[in-house]
C-alpha cells in the first residue's frame, strides 16, 4: 500500500518534522521516487536549505519521470526555497495536465501572493476551495489575502469557515494539528479585529484567553498582536501591551525578547541589550541553552559596544559548541546555531578591523557548510569594505544561487542590477510584508529605489525612496529645531575671546587632520586621494572628537554643574585640555603608527571645529563642498546605519535643507573665527581636476607631491561608509548634477535651504573668567588649604550657584573648620542634585555621626549601599574627589 496519502496529510497539517522522519523512512524501503520531493518540502520548511538544495539538484534531472502529484510537492518545496519561477512552472505544467487539481491551484496561488499579485492569488485560492473545501489551510491564506486587499468582511467569513471545517475533522486529527491550525486561525482573527478599527475587541479577547489558556498558548497571541501592531507602526501601543503582560507572567523570556526587538527597531539599542541581558538571565536560571540569545545580545550590541558585543558572541560560542550532538535540538538546530555564533564573532571582528581574523571565522563555518547564508554575506560586505569587489560578488552570487531576493539586494548594494523587473517586483512584496520597523522594510526599498534609477525609471526610484525614508522617519526621534538651536549654541560658546583667553591650550601637532563637510559631499573621495600619500594614513570615520564631548557632559554629569556641551568648554583649562588632546592623538597614532599625518573624515566633525582648534591649535582641516542639490539627493537615497544618531536628518528632504542651511551658517562661522586655516575644496573641482586640487590638500598639509595619489581607487584600505562602492571605481561624473532627475520633487528641500534661519536667543549661557575653579579647589583641598579651596569653590559658585559639587566641596571644607550644620546643609543640597553619589553620601553620613545623629547616618549609608555612585574621573584624566574625602579625625 502507498504511504504517500499518508505522507501528504503530514504535510498539509504542517508536520513537517514527522514528515522528514516518515519519509526518509519510506525512501529507504520502497525506492519511490514520488516519496523524494514530501521530502525536499519537509527540509525546506526546517530551514535545511543545503539540503533541501542538494535534494533539488537531484530531481531536477528526473522531472519527466515525476506524476502529476509529485510535481505539485516538488513546486511547495521550491517556493520554500524562493524559487518561485522553478515553482509556479512547474504547477502551470501540473494544472494544464489535471486543471482541476486542488493542490496545484492552493500552491500557484502561494506562488502569485509571493510575488505581489494578490487578485490572481486569490482566483486561484478561491478556486482551490470550491474543489476542496476541507483544507483549513486554503482558507487561512484566502483570509490572509483579503486582509491585504482591504476586506475584512471576506477575512471573517474565511476565518469562521475555517473554525467549522476545524471543528468538523477536529476528532480525527491530532492535538497537535488542532493547536497549530486554532492557533493560526486566532492570530488571524487578531489581525482582523485590527484592521477593521476593533482594537478594544482585541483586547478585550486576549484578556479573557489569558483564564482559558497555557501561558505558552496566551504569550504566543500576545506576541503576534505585538507583532501586528509594530506592523502598523505602533510601536508604543505594542511595548505597552508587552509590559502589562509581563505584570501577569514576569519571567516570561519571549516577552523580553519581543521587547528588545522592538527596542532595536527603533534604535534604542541599549535598552534593547538590557532586555535581551535579563532573558539571558531567566533562561540561565533554569538551565535552559542561551546560545540564541547570545547570538540576539551580540547583534544588538555591535555598533553600540563592540566589546560587549564580543563577550556576548564568545559566550554564543562557547554554548553553541556545548550543546549535545543529540538532544532536544536537531543536529541540523545545533549545526545552524554554531554556524550562526560563528558568524556573529566573526562580525565582531570585522567591526574593529580584525579583518583576517573575521575572515578566517566565515571560512571556517564555510568549510563545513558552504552554503550558510550568513557566513556568505558576512564575508561578502567585509570584502566590499576592503574593496574586493570581484570577490564579492562572487559571494553574493553564490547568496542568490540559494536565497534570490537576499543574493540579488546584495548584488544591487554591489551595484550589481538585476535584468528583469520581474525580479523588482519579488523584492518590493518582499519590503512590503510588515515587520518590526512597520507596514514596509525600508532598507529594501532603498535598494530598489537604486534599481530603479539604473533604469532610468526617475520618478518610480524618487517614489520608492520617499516611501522608504517615511518608513524610517516614523522610527525616528531627529529634531531639527533643537539641532539648529544646539549649532546656535556652539557659535555663541566658541567665540575669538575664548581663543584669547585660553591660549595655552592644545597640543602643540601637527599629526591630526581632519576632513569635514555634509555627508555625500564626497569627504570618502577626499580622504582616499590622501590616503594614497606615503606620509599620511587614512583612518576612516572615527568617533574620537564625539567620545570627546561625551566625555565632557558625562563629567558635568557627575559633578552636578547643570551645564553641557558647548557651555562647559570654557572650563577647560590647559593641563586638562592636554590630557584630552593627548588621549584623542595617542588613539590617532596607534591607528596610523609612524605616519606623519592621521586623517579622521567623520563628516560632521564640521560641528567639532571649534573644539578640534581648542585641543590641536594646528590640526589642518579640509572642508568639502558639493552642490547641496546633489548633497541632498544623495541623502535622501541613502538608508544610513547611523540614522538614530546623528543623520536623522536625511530621511525628509525638508530636514536635509535645514541641515544644509546650519552646515553653511557654521562654516561661514569657522572661516571668520579661523582665517586661512581650513582649505576648501569642491567635490566637483575634485572630479574635474583631480591631479590639481590633489596638490591643493597636498600642500596644504605641508606634504610633497606624490603621484600615487592619484591611484586611490587601488587603494588597500577599508572603506565602511555609505562610499564603499563609489571610492573603488576611477574618477567618474555620473553624480555631478544627479538632483536634475529629481528637480520636480525638490521643493521641500528648497523650502528648508532657503527658510530664514531662526533660534531661541541664547540667554543662560554663563561664561566663566577662568577654568579649572573646582579642579584648582580639590588640589588646595588635598593640601589642607582649606582658605584657598574655599575661595575657589565659592568663586565657581558665583557664577554657578547650584553647582553640585562646588556646593558640596564647600559643605566638606565648612565642615573641617567646625561649622558642621551650615556644612551639612550643603552636603545635603548636593546630594539632592545628584542623589546617585555614593561617596558624598557616605560624607555626609559621617558628618551627621559627629553632629550625634548616628541613626539619620545609618539611614543614609543603607541608601547608599543600594546607590549606583562611584568616583569619577575627570576630563583629561585627574581625579576631583575619591572615597573617604572627609576624615573624623580633623
Amino acid at each position: 500500500m502507498s504511504c504517500l496519502p499518508f505522507l501528504r496529510t503530514l504535510a498539509e497539517h504542517q508536520q513537517y518534522a514527522e514528515l522528514k522522519a516518515a519519509a526518509q523512512s519510506h525512501a529507504e524501503d520502497s525506492g519511490d521516487p514520488a516519496v523524494q520531493p514530501l521530502l525536499l518540502l519537509a527540509m525546506a520548511a526546517l530551514g535545511e536549505q543545503a539540503a533541501a538544495l542538494a535534494l533539488l539538484s537531484q530531481l531536477e534531472s528526473r522531472l519527466n519521470s515525476l506524476p502529476v502529484d509529485a510535481r505539485v510537492d516538488l513546486a511547495a518545496g521550491c517556493l520554500l526555497l524562493q524559487r518561485g519561477d522553478q515553482a509556479r512552472e512547474l504547477l502551470e505544467q501540473a494544472l494544464a495536465e489535471a486543471p482541476d487539481h486542488a493542490l496545484a491551484l492552493a500552491r500557484l496561488a502561494g506562488c502569485r501572493r509571493q510575488q505581489g499579485d494578490l487578485a490572481e492569488a486569490r482566483r486561484l485560492y478561491e478556486r482551490s476551495a470550491e474543489l476542496a473545501p476541507g483544507r483549513i489551510a486554503v482558507h487561512a491564506a484566502l483570509a490572509h489575502i483579503y486582509l491585504a486587499q482591504g476586506d475584512e468582511l471576506s477575512a471573517q467569513g474565511a476565518i469562521d469557515l475555517g473554525i467549522r471545517r476545524l471543528e468538523g475533522v477536529h476528532a480525527g486529527l491530532s492535538e497537535n494539528v488542532v493547536r497549530g491550525f486554532t492557533a493560526q486561525l486566532r492570530v488571524l482573527q487578531l489581525e482582523t479585529w485590527l484592521a477593521g478599527g476593533h482594537e478594544a475587541q482585541a483586547e478585550a479577547w486576549l484578556e479573557r484567553r489569558r483564564a482559558d489558556l497555557g501561558e505558552d498558548e496566551w504569550v504566543g497571541l500576545l506576541l503576534a498582536h505585538a507583532s501586528m501592531l509594530a506592523g502598523r507602526a505602533r510601536h508604543a501601543q505594542a511595548e505597552e501591551g508587552l509590559r502589562a503582560a509581563l505584570a501577569h507572567v514576569p519571567d516570561n523570556v519571549a516577552l523580553y525578547g519581543q521587547l528588545a526587538e522592538l527596542a532595536q527597531a527603533q534604535g534604542r539599542l541599549a535598552q534593547a541589550a538590557g532586555l535581551l541581558r535579563h532573558a539571558i538571565r531567566l533562561q540561565s536560571a533554569r538551565g535552559a541553552d542561551c546560545t540564541g540569545w547570545w547570538i540576539q545580545l551580540s547583534s544588538a550590541c555591535l555598533h553600540l559596544s563592540p566589546d560587549r558585543a564580543r563577550h556576548a558572541a564568545e559566550q554564543a560560542v562557547a554554548a553553541a559548541d556545548a550543546l549535545p550532538d543529540s538532544g532536544e535540538a536537531t543536529p541540523a538546530t545545533v549545526s545552524a546555531l554554531r554556524a550562526e555564533a560563528r558568524c556573529v564573532l566573526a562580525a565582531v571582528e570585522s567591526q574593529t578591523d580584525h579583518f583576517d581574523r573575521a575572515e578566517a571565522l566565515f571560512q571556517e563555518v564555510l568549510d563545513r557548510d558552504p552554503d550558510c547564508l550568513s557566513a556568505l554575506q558576512g564575508l561578502g560586505q567585509q570584502q566590499m569594505q576592503r574593496g574586493r569587489i570581484d570577490e564579492a560578488v562572487a559571494l553574493f552570487e553564490r547568496v542568490k544561487a540559494i536565497h534570490p531576493t537576499r543574493g540579488h539586494v546584495a548584488l544591487i548594494n554591489a551595484r550589481k542590477f538585476p535584468d528583469d523587473e520581474a525580479t523588482l517586483h519579488r523584492i518590493e512584496a518582499l519590503a512590503r510584508l510588515p515587520g518590526p520597523e512597520g507596514p514596509v522594510r525600508g532598507s529594501l526599498l532603498f535598494q530598489l529605489a537604486a534599481a530603479w534609477e539604473k533604469r532610468k525609471d526617475y520618478d518610480r526610484a524618487f517614489a520608492l525612496a520617499a516611501e522608504a525614508n517615511a518608513a524610517n522617519k516614523r522610527l525616528l526621534a531627529y529634531d531639527a529645531r533643537a539641532h539648529r538651536q544646539h549649532c546656535a549654541r556652539i557659535r555663541h560658546a566658541y567665540t575669538r575671546s575664548l581663543y584669547e583667553h585660553r591660549k595655552d591650550c592644545g597640543l602643540d601637532t601637527t599629526v591630526p587632520v581632519y576632513v569635514v563637510g555634509m555627508p555625500r559631499s564626497g569627504t570618502t573621495l577626499v580622504e582616499q586621494i590622501l590616503a594614497g600619500h606615503s606620509e599620511v594614513f587614512g583612518a576612516g570615520e572615527l568617533g574620537l572628537i564625539p567620545q570627546v564631548i561625551e566625555g565632557l557632559e558625562r563629567w558635568e554629569r557627575q559633578t552636578g554643574s547643570g551645564r553641557h556641551y558647548p557651555d562647559c568648554v570654557d572650563d577647560l583649562d590647559p593641563e586638562v585640555t592636554a590630557g584630552i588632546a593627548g588621549q584623542v592623538l595617542r588613539q590617532l597614532q596607534e591607528l596610523g603608527p609612524g605616519a606623519r599625518f592621521v586623517v579622521d573624515k567623520l563628516p560632521h566633525n564640521f560641528e567639532n571645529i571649534g573644539l578640534i582648534k581648542f585641543l590641536f591649535p594646528k590640526a589642518k582641516i579640509i572642508s568639502v563642498r558639493r552642490d547641496p542639490r546633489d548633497i541632498a539627493i544623495s541623502n535622501f537615497f541613502t538608508d544610513f546605519q547611523a540614522k538614530h544618531g546623528g543623520m536623522g536628518f536625511a530621511y525628509d528632504l525638508t530636514d536635509i535643507g535645514e541641515q544644509l542651511a546650519d552646515h553653511h551658517l557654521l562654516m561661514d562661522h569657522w572661516h571668520r573665527l579661523f582665517p586661512g586655516e581650513i582649505l576648501e575644496v569642491a567635490y566637483e573641482d575634485v572630479v574635474a581636476d583631480t591631479e590639481g586640487m590633489a596638490r591643493r590638500m597636498l600642500d596644504h598639509l605641508g606634504a610633497a607631491w606624490e603621484p600615487g595619489v592619484l591611484d586611490f581607487d587601488t587603494l588597500d584600505r577599508t572603506v565602511k561608509t555609505a562610499s564603499v562602492w563609489q571610492v573603488r571605481q576611477p574618477i567618474y561624473t555620473s553624480s555631478r548634477n544627479k538632483w536634475a532627475r529629481y528637480r520636480e520633487h525638490l521643493a521641500p528641500l528648497i523650502r528648508g535651504t532657503n527658510a530664514k534661519i531662526e533660534w531661541a536667543p541664547i540667554t543662560d549661557m554663563v561664561a566663566l573668567p577662568e577654568p579649572g575653579l573646582l579642579n584648582q579647589g580639590v588640589a588646595h583641598y588635598h593640601a589642607g588649604q582649606l582658605d584657598q579651596a574655599e575661595h575657589c569653590f565659592k568663586r565657581l559658585l558665583h557664577h554657578l550657584p547650584e553647582h553640585a559639587a562646588a556646593n558640596f566641596m564647600v559643605g566638606l571644607v565648612y565642615v573641617r573648620k567646625g561649622h558642621l550644620r551650615p556644612g551639612i546643609e550643603l552636603m545635603e543640597k548636593a546630594l539632592t542634585l545628584c542623589p546617585w553619589n555614593r561617596n558624598w553620601r557616605h560624607d555626609l553620613a559621617q558628618a551627621c555621626r559627629m553632629i550625634g545623629e548616628p541613626e539619620r547616618a545609618e539611614a543614609l549609608e543603607r541608601q547608599g549601599e543600594r546607590g549606583q555612585g562611584r568616583a569619577v574621573a575627570a576630563p583629561g584624566g585627574s581625579e576631583a574627589w575619591a572615597d573617604g574625602e572627609l576624615d573624623l579625625s580633623h
